[in-house]
């Protein structure tokens, strides 16, 4: 009877040791997809075609290419931090992200020197869900856009959905944010009405007004967050 006590202590000890690591292996799989698909999203945010790319020519082109840069709220360059050490903490109402190392706060961004870009990530509300994503300018003059991604969202597919395809994405590319020295962002009209030669207007998707109105409210939010660095840097 002894022996079959310490026959099942035995067993239920090793299943759980078992059953430990291979959610710790779970784990880190999931967080290097996790990974993997922000540096995709970042890479498209530039034009990098990245349909032949494997994870691998993913992580190469990343660190080949693209710098990781953190700033404070004044806009000035904090070279001791990496981007793992900042938390991640959203607003549930708002879905703004904010980045906090202790009690202090800080922006992350990306500079693509290959393509002459700078990226920042957005995200904020649509009409179901918070839209996660990134907006790269151009990194010699802070105004011109180079693209914009949306993922991780929960929008519904053909309306709000729409803000993941490229033909919503494309209409910001040649855009610009500033005029002259103000920051004007960029507005997403009702689907059909954007002037195409306004540079500060992208057409919107038909009957997906209020993820729309999130995109414009939501971005022209968070580049003014970046705004002190872009104009020290400009």
């Amino acid at each position: 009877m002894k022996n079959k006590y310490i026959f099942i202590i035995t067993v239920t000890v090793i299943c759980s040791m078992l059953l430990s690591l291979a959610s710790e292996g779970l784990k880190s799989k999931k967080l290097k997809n996790v990974e993997i698909d922000k540096k995709k999203n970042i890479l498209l945010a530039v034009g990098v075609n990245i349909n032949s790319f494997s994870n691998s020519d993913i992580d190469n082109y990343f660190s080949s290419n693209i710098d990781t840069l953190i700033i404070d709220n004044t806009g000035l360059l904090n070279e001791r931090l990496s981007i793992v050490d900042l938390n991640e903490i959203e607003n549930n109402q708002s879905g703004e992200v904010k980045y906090y190392n202790n009690d202090s706060e800080y922006l992350p961004m990306y500079r693509d020197n290959s393509k002459n870009a700078l990226i920042i990530p957005i995200s904020g509300k649509g009409l179901w869900s918070t839209l996660f994503g990134y907006f790269a300018i151009d990194s010699d003059n802070y105004s011109t856009v180079k693209g914009i991604t949306f993922y991780n969202h929960k929008e519904t597919p053909g309306l709000g959905g729409e803000v993941s395809k490229k033909w919503f994405q494309n209409n910001f590319v040649g855009k610009e944010i500033y005029d002259d020295n103000i920051l004007k962002s960029i507005v997403v009209a009702k689907a059909g009405l954007a002037d195409s030669e306004n540079l500060y207007e992208v057409d919107g998707i038909s009957g997906a007004t209020i993820t729309s109105n999130g995109v414009t409210e939501f971005l022209k939010r968070d580049l003014k967050r970046y705004e002190k660095y872009f104009t020290q840097n400009k």
